[in-house]
């Protein structure tokens, strides 16, 4: 009997495979990093052949770590890094030039004049900001800069993807080119409104469209492994990409229910229901993970800091304030406040909602007073601090409270930061004990579809308890520490 859903979660530094029992619960994972590849400054890079014998090593090894064999294996689902593309031989599956990975910036100077021109029109039909983060302009370089990429494109010798629609080609053999809705809806190129590969747009970058591929829902047939890749065919039955992936993995699937990702950045999504919502306060309005057969999907609003974790790891590795990052919420706990110290990192500018690319991070507050203890306490609050703004920009969209928040990624596992969060928010933060919620994501989806999990709620009766922070911060307080939080961000932005 088959009943195991496997689980693939492609991401920009490893390739994670975990196996799920027919209850949800993570029976066996491996993982598999692999390099990057930075060819000049800003541009980033990854071999496609990294990312395939990764993530079927990882599968692999999950299967041998577990006692599972693909025969059990009744589904497969797919979470990957969003906004990556490849284009590759439509014959042969070689590809014509290494993947663009999402953080590359080769595309800026393109993106930035579009905006003065295209801005509003791409906003307003994929809910996203012109910016060479987004998959379309980096097809175009590739189109433009690979030789004779262009001209085969043009007689369809070529196909076009996101890392999904790359794996689910090779995992089929070159028998399905896909992808899902989350995936396409982060190209620019796919109109989040229509369901469907914009022509205009495509026009506008250069895109042909006969190499693109075909659209279906997160929870989808996407065909059958191949026989010799893992010992017997496995339906592939979803693909998301791993922000959508997490906010189902933690069924976040109800209006107004929403969660934050603590890795290096902190990624926000709250899923809006039917309603593509345009944003009034500089966040993007994306499509939210969902099942065939609900019809119609549903959307999400999105908001991300650029730096989280990684405020942390710049105490350990650019001050050497700490030896890990474990240790900052005792050392936190040690004081009672920051001391007056206020720390923006704005290493790289600000994020959402504020989308300040020029500003630099500030510590301030600075006495004779001051200890590590104050500097490492003021970095854990910054973090939520950033939090704050993201969630306060999409109440102000949704025109109403978020009053409970699910959480996961690195970070999430501080107390610390937890319960700072909660006061801060005035929410409750609701942390489950499965960490990997995008690759439950994942599962949940193809689960689904494959008929091992009879419904969503029969998915929330088999969750673990999950750890809640209550907020237990006065009014008061926290209306202090947000006037502080203001100014701080005021000091930081002012360029004139």
């Amino acid at each position: 009997m088959k009943k195991y859903v496997a689980a693939l979660d492609q991401g920009t530094t490893s390739s994670r495979a975990l196996l799920f029992d027919e209850n949800g619960r993570a029976v066996a994972s491996a993982q598999e990093e692999f390099p990057q590849i930075y060819p000049r400054p800003g541009w980033v890079e990854h071999d496609p052949r990294d990312l395939l014998s990764s993530q079927f090593g990882a599968l692999r090894a999950a299967m041998r770590a577990g006692c599972v064999a693909a025969e059990e294996i009744a589904a497969l689902g797919i979470a990957n890094q969003r906004e990556t593309v490849l284009l590759w031989d439509k014959f042969t599956g070689k590809p014509v030039y290494n993947a663009i990975v999402w953080q590359c910036r080769r595309t800026s100077a393109f993106c930035e004049q579009l905006a003065r021109t295209h801005g509003e029109m791409i906003y307003s039909r994929t809910g996203l900001r012109t910016d060479a983060y987004f998959s379309a302009s980096k097809a175009k370089w590739l189109l433009d800069n690979v030789p004779f990429a262009r001209e085969r494109a043009e007689k369809g010798e070529l196909l076009f993807g996101t890392v999904d629609t790359y794996l689910i080609w090779h995992l089929t053999g070159g028998k399905v080119h896909a992808t899902d809705y989350t995936n396409a809806s982060r190209t620019m190129l796919f109109n989040i409104h229509t369901l469907s590969w914009d022509e205009e747009l495509c026009r506008l970058f250069g895109v042909p469209m006969q190499i693109l591929p075909e659209v279906r829902p997160s929870g989808a047939d996407f065909g059958v492994t191949e026989k010799s890749l893992f010992g017997a065919e496995i339906s592939v039955c979803a693909a998301a990409g791993d922000q959508q992936a997490a906010l189902f993995g933690h069924l976040c699937t109800e209006e107004g229910t929403g969660k934050t990702t603590y890795g290096t950045g902190c990624f926000l999504l709250v899923n809006t229901g039917g309603r593509a919502l345009r944003s009034q306060n500089g966040l993007l309005t994306t499509l939210a993970a969902s099942e065939d057969r609900v019809g119609r999907p549903q959307y999400a609003l999105e908001g991300s800091v650029f730096v989280g974790g990684a405020a942390v790891q710049w105490l350990r590795d650019g001050l050497g304030l700490i030896s890990s990052a474990a240790e900052t919420e005792e050392i936190a706990k040690s004081v009672p406040d920051t001391g007056g110290v206020s720390f923006v990192p704005a290493f790289v500018g600000l994020g959402a909602p504020h989308w300040d690319a020029e500003c630099r991070g500030m510590l301030a507050g600075i006495t004779r007073g001051t200890t590590r203890a104050h500097i490492v306490r003021a970095a854990l609050e910054s973090i939520a601090l950033q939090v704050f703004d993201v969630v306060h920009a999409m109440e102000q969209d949704l025109r109403a409270e978020i009053a409970r928040l699910c959480v996961d990624g690195g970070a999430s596992a501080n107390n610390f930061l937890m319960q700072f969060q909660a006061d801060i928010l005035g929410a409750e933060i609701v942390r489950p004990a499965c960490a990997e919620t995008t690759a439950l994501g994942a599962a949940y989806l193809a689960g689904l579809h494959a008929g091992v999990y009879s419904d969503v709620a029969f998915l929330r009766g088999q969750a673990e308890e999950a750890d809640v922070f209550f907020p237990q911060m006065s009014s008061a307080e926290r209306a202090e520490k947000l006037l502080a939080w203001e100014d701080a961000l005021g000091r930081t932005m002012y360029r004139r």
